[in-house]
């Protein structure tokens, strides 16, 4: 368990910790910025996909993840969250090696692919939990095989679902433009998960 300190000041009081449930460094990097401190634990769950609505399955893993953390606290608000990327109806989750990630990546090349992630905030001990998901359109221009080749050599795609982070070097001038949340594409819907956290917070204090 760790703890972040910030220089900056959020909006929002806590009246408990509040723990992350997840070791994205992009998902920590969202909660940094908007100034809330926390501390990181990692759920391991099984994200095998069962078959649901891709939206309802990123929320079912994300409310797992949420639950399998809180039921290890006294008094806590735990955030998990679950993204995939849907395109044409197939899942494109991290790929297994480097070969999986270039050819995902060929797959998105010049297409629309869409963003979804579940997230669930889950209040200690009163069980208060919220779980809901967004969902942002992405499109790829034409990507060239030596651009795919080097990317996946940089090591970057390859915990990442669908095999690249739009905010990284080369994620950033592969994306040509978005329909919804960035943040969302990053690993969090800020604006939703803020508000949500804020309605957890009013209710445990009610």
């Amino acid at each position: 368990m760790y703890r972040f300190f910030y220089g900056i000041s959020s909006m929002l009081h806590l009246p408990k910790d509040l723990i992350l449930a997840s070791s994205s460094p992009r998902r920590s990097q969202l909660l940094r910025q908007v100034g809330l401190p926390f501390h990181v634990m990692s759920a391991e769950v099984d994200e095998q996909y069962n078959g649901r609505q891709p939206e309802d399955f990123a929320m079912e893993i994300s409310s797992v993840k949420a639950q399998t953390i809180a039921g290890t606290l006294d008094n806590a608000i735990v955030i998990a969250a679950d993204t995939i990327v849907l395109l044409d109806k197939q899942i494109l989750g991290k790929p297994k090696d480097a070969d999986d990630a270039a050819q995902m990546l060929r797959m998105l090349s010049g297409r629309m692919h869409e963003v979804i992630t579940g997230y669930t905030i889950y209040e200690r001990p009163t069980d208060y939990s919220i779980t809901d998901y967004e969902m942002t359109r992405v499109w790829f221009r034409e990507l060239e095989e030596y651009e795919i080749k080097q990317y996946v050599a940089s090591g970057s795609p390859l915990d990442k679902a669908g095999a690249y982070g739009i905010q990284d070097d080369f994620g950033a001038v592969f994306v040509r433009r978005i329909e919804g949340c960035y943040y969302n594409v990053v690993g969090l819907p800020l604006a939703k998960v803020y508000n949500d956290i804020k309605r957890c917070v009013a209710n445990c204090s009610s």
